[in-house]
């Protein structure tokens, strides 16, 4: 996916070790669609070249004020209003308490100074030794950047070119481009809490077998990632897969049916919008075996014993905030065929707005999807694409109908 299509980015490098990883940076953004202009100060050209950012950006490396290839001789204007978002990152200590203190004695920081500040928005990957990062000083500038409207990303732990170890490191790439993404995308579900399920349940038959189904989940994931990105506070109840949290989630990981509805029921309470699209399997065995079942010879199967599993989506459905709207539930319908009757039948039986319809075989572990929206009015179908554009215009579906019900509670 091309989440940056259109977009012109101007990625500022300030002094720091982490300036190695711009580069990986400026490549991955490109390939999400940007077109990426570079400006890098003096510190920053002594840990990366501009010859290397200019292969990476096909774009010459700015790194003057004085810089005469501006026909008006205001490179700190122009840069700043071509683009549509700044992007420090490696942001060093130093030029933190440039932005916050609003001195600009170069030309990254005279553009951060001068963009159109309503229209181009200041993002700062610090970058710094764990002792800089925790001094009160960066502490204070950091929140008067935030103050003055900057978005100032989170900063990793671990191993430091300095030897120690601790929060500091400048984030990975790739987290740097979700981030970005994000900030693009319409805070629709600003001040909600949205709870998630995804993936498929595993039920134990032994302690080497058990019942499961083929979701991947994908598309929970997609849509945890969608309210993320759409403001919301978000939690993820995930069932056995191998997903990458989404940044700005809280995942809470579970394996059978019965741990995900008390994980689900211990974080509803804050939750505003429920969506569950986690497949969860309908029976599990009464009694698991201690050991592996054994053939016995006689090529009939063992004797099992199934019983239903709790109703997850129906449960929470049910439940005092739900029914007083509190809650906005939306759940989902994995078929094989007959959608829109299955779909229809479910959302009655489960009591809930909005129900998302999909056919199983057809999605489960890819990339893109289809989906059928039902509610008490009539039928929306959507048609195929990546999961995280449909999971995008599914928090504006949800965003739509609780803003015909009010603010959050």
């Amino acid at each position: 996916m091309e989440d940056l299509a259109k977009k012109h980015i101007l990625l500022g490098l300030s002094g720091g070790v982490a300036c190695y990883k711009s580069a990986e940076l400026c490549r991955l953004m490109m390939k999400a669609g940007a077109t990426v202009q570079v400006v890098m100060t003096e510190a920053a050209s002594r840990f990366i070249t501009p010859v290397t950012l200019q292969a990476l950006s096909q774009r010459p490396v700015y790194l003057s004020q004085w810089d005469e290839r501006a026909a008006n001789g205001m490179a700190h204007i122009n840069l700043g209003r071509e683009a549509d978002a700044c992007l420090v990152a490696p942001a060093s200590a130093d030029f933190i308490a440039k932005l916050a203190q609003g001195r600009a004695d170069d030309l990254l920081s005279l553009l951060c100074l001068a963009r159109p500040s309503q229209r181009v928005p200041l993002l700062v990957a610090p970058a710094m030794n764990r002792e800089m990062w925790a001094h009160p000083a960066t502490r204070r500038n950091v929140a008067q950047l935030l103050a003055d409207g900057a978005t100032v990303l989170d900063v990793g732990r671990g191993e430091q070119a300095c030897g120690e170890t601790g929060d500091g490191r400048m984030l990975e790439p790739a987290e740097i481009v979700q981030d970005l993404v994000a900030a693009f995308q319409p805070k629709v579900l600003a001040g909600h809490h949205v709870l998630v399920t995804a993936g498929p349940t595993y039920e134990a038959m032994d302690p080497v077998r058990g019942i499961t189904n083929l979701s991947s989940g994908k598309m929970g994931f997609a849509i945890a990632r969608a309210a993320s990105e759409a403001g919301a506070e978000v939690t993820l109840v995930a069932g056995p897969v191998g997903q990458p949290t989404p940044r700005g989630v809280a995942r809470i990981d579970v394996r059978s049916a019965r741990d995900m509805l008390a994980a689900v029921q211990a974080s509803q309470d804050r939750a505003t919008v429920f969506i569950a699209c986690a497949a969860v399997a309908d029976w599990r065995v009464a009694q698991p075996g201690s050991q592996k079942i054994k053939k016995d010879g006689s090529g009939l199967p063992p004797p099992l014993e199934f019983v239903e599993n709790p109703d997850i989506l129906a449960t929470v459905a049910a439940s005092g905030r739900a029914r007083r709207g509190e809650l906005f539930c939306v759940g989902f319908a994995a078929e094989s065929h007959d959608l829109l009757t299955h779909a229809q039948a479910k959302r009655v039986r489960k009591g809930v707005p909005l129900l998302v319809g999909n056919i199983g075989p057809d999605t489960f572990g890819q990339d893109d999807n289809a989906l059928l929206l039902v509610d008490a009015v009539g039928v929306t179908e959507v048609p195929r694409a990546p999961k995280l554009v449909l999971a995008r215009g599914l928090m504006t579906e949800i965003a739509r109908r609780l803003a015909a019900k009010g603010p959050a509670p």
